[in-house]
C-alpha cells in the first residue's frame, strides 16, 4: 500500500505548473475530469429555439491585468507560476501587461495562480 503521507508531502513540493500537468496526465490516463460537477439547478433554462447542449468550460487562462506597485514581486510570482520562464521572459510578460500568464489550465490551477499574483500586489483574472 502507498504511503499517503509521503505522497502528500511530494505533492506539496510541486510548482503550480507541475501540479497542472499532473492533473492533465491523470485525467487522460484515468479518463476522468477534475472539474467540479455542474448542479442541475444551475442549468440554463432556455425558451424556444432548440436543444443546444451547454458545454462546461474546463480550460482557463490567467490574464495579468495590472502589476501594481511592486514589479519585482510580480516578476517573481510569474516565475513561480511558470518555472519554465527565465527572468527576462517573466519580466517581458509583466511589462506587456495586460498579458496572458497561463493558458488552458484547470480552474483550480488558474485560481491558485491568481492568488499568487494577488499576494505579489498584482491584479489578474481567470478567463
Amino acid at each position: 500500500m502507498a504511503d499517503i503521507a509521503k505522497i502528500k508531502e511530494q505533492l506539496n513540493e510541486l510548482t503550480l505548473m507541475e501540479a497542472a500537468q499532473l492533473v492533465k496526465d491523470l485525467e487522460a490516463e484515468w479518463g476522468v475530469t477534475a472539474a467540479a460537477p455542474m448542479m442541475m439547478g444551475a442549468m440554463p433554462m432556455g425558451g424556444g429555439g432548440g436543444d443546444a447542449a451547454v458545454e462546461e468550460k474546463v480550460d482557463f487562462d490567467v490574464v495579468l491585468e495590472d502589476i501594481g506597485a511592486q514589479k519585482i514581486k510580480v516578476i517573481k510570482a510569474v516565475r513561480e507560476i511558470d518555472p519554465a520562464l527565465g527572468l527576462k521572459e517573466a519580466k517581458d510578460v509583466v511589462e506587456a501587461t495586460p498579458a496572458t500568464v497561463l493558458t488552458g489550465v484547470p480552474k483550480e490551477t488558474a485560481e491558485a495562480a491568481v492568488k499568487v499574483l494577488a499576494e505579489a500586489g498584482a491584479k489578474a483574472v481567470v478567463r
